[in-house]
């Protein structure tokens, strides 16, 4: 009740966002029944498209994520653990709403289905689908709870290991308090110069007098405060792993391409001359290109602060450094998914017939809509969590055309890293396929 509570008095963006999650939530569970309705008439090759499917589900799972990040009334508050809020229990509450909302979605995806089938009528398009569907048959109830079951689970399971670390380890640093100097220190010691004691009691005397004169403003010494300095990140270890993983990948798929022995797994599509090895070279391309992401921003950050740079660049470059770990990974799935998503499109002609059917264009939207999402999410917390940066310069006197140039140096250098990168990556990997 609370989660629900906490989601309906949320901000409209959070809730858009949200309703976007149950959006790719209900497409993912609708792939998965029409995998299910394929398969009661179609047993051979149903294994291969439910795997398929994996991949709109990943990346569903890692929206709603993301999601669940930037929603402020789950983030850890001072106070909040001494009635029960600690950083498990917003984590549980944060992944309560992101079960709602996937549960939401499925249940849309199911009526759909069911419409589509003709088991429920009051819809225009009621039956469309019926013989694709297997109409015919009745439908296993523990097979389509299972199916629908899936998102809400993962989603559910993930973002609460997620934002439990998270809540645990990226709490801000506490303010260090100088010390108080001890009374005792004042008091004169046995040992004491007599000159000394003599202009402590002037001393005392004159405070005295500056006391019982109205007009005298007596000077009270202040206690300066300093704040702990947090030490900078170090380097992302991932870049090196990712760059090997991703050279790895187009040698296996080059090496497959050259052998021609392997036989073309069912895959929809039907991509000729595609090998199992050919595949996996490119599975590992993908999983470099996500390991090496926040390296490679990281990287983005060094460059801007090389020759002498100045304000603009010396700010941007310090805050894609900072913020390398949290939109560098989301950047390198976005260049992996749109690669290949280049690739596959490089394999036919402007006059070809192209072999992709409804349900294929459904799941390449789901993949490409959800990390598109998933990116722009990411920024929107790595704004959140530079807002005391951003008051602090405003307070000093930065104007904030410095702030806006800035964030445009920021997107520049990475659309400026990363385009070359994801084009250079998709014809690479689209070789092995159309030689």
């Amino acid at each position: 009740m609370l989660a629900l509570r906490l989601g309906l008095g949320t901000h409209p963006m959070v809730l858009l966002r949200r309703l976007l999650v149950a959006a790719a939530s209900a497409g993912v569970g609708f792939l998965l029944l029409c995998t299910l309705g394929w398969a009661l008439d179609h047993p051979a090759g149903s294994q291969s498209r439910l795997l398929w499917c994996l991949i709109p589900l990943a990346a569903t799972v890692q929206f709603a994520v993301a999601t669940a990040r930037t929603d402020q009334s789950t983030l850890p508050r001072s106070g909040l653990s001494a009635v029960g809020l600690g950083p498990s229990r917003l984590a549980a509450l944060a992944a309560s709403s992101t079960a709602v909302t996937c549960t939401l979605g499925s249940a849309v995806a199911l009526l759909f289905f069911l419409h589509l089938r003709g088991d429920l009528t009051g819809m225009p398009f009621d039956g469309d689908a019926a013989k694709l569907l297997a109409a015919g048959r009745p439908l296993p109830l523990g097979a389509v709870l299972t199916l629908l079951a899936a998102v809400p689970v993962v989603a559910t399971v993930t973002t609460w290991l997620a934002l439990r670390t998270r809540t645990t380890t990226g709490l801000p640093p506490a303010p260090v308090r100088a010390p108080a100097r001890p009374a005792a220190a004042t008091a004169p010691t046995a040992d004491a110069d007599p000159a000394s004691d003599q202009a402590l009691e002037t001393a005392t005397a004159e405070t005295a007098d500056a006391a019982q004169a109205p007009d005298t403003v007596v000077e009270e010494t202040r206690v300066v405060t300093p704040v702990r300095v947090p030490d900078p990140a170090p380097a992302p270890a991932g870049l090196p792993w990712g760059v090997a993983i991703a050279a790895a990948g187009l040698a296996v798929e080059t090496y497959a391409s050259r052998g021609g022995g392997g036989t073309p797994p069912p895959l929809p599509g039907h991509f000729d001359g595609s090998s199992a090895g050919v595949l996996a070279g490119w599975a590992l391309t993908a999983i470099g290109l996500a390991l090496a992401g926040p390296g490679i921003t990281h990287l983005c950050g060094l460059l801007l602060q090389a020759m002498r740079p100045g304000a603009v660049r010396l700010l941007a470059g310090r805050t894609l450094m900072a913020e390398a770990r949290r939109i560098g990974r989301p950047l390198g799935v976005l260049c992996a998914v749109v690669s290949g998503a280049f690739a596959a499109a490089s394999l036919y002609g402007p006059g070809d017939e192209r072999p992709f059917g409804a349900l294929t264009g459904l799941g390449a939207t789901l993949v490409i809509g959800c990390t598109a999402a998933t990116v722009l999410t990411a920024f929107l917390e790595a704004r959140q969590a530079r807002f005391a940066t951003t008051e602090s310069l405003y307070r000093l006197g930065a104007p904030a055309t410095l702030l806006r140039t800035a964030a445009a140096v920021r997107a520049t250098t990475i659309l400026v890293v990363f385009a070359p990168l994801t084009w250079a990556v998709a014809a690479l990997a689209a070789i092995p396929l159309t030689t």
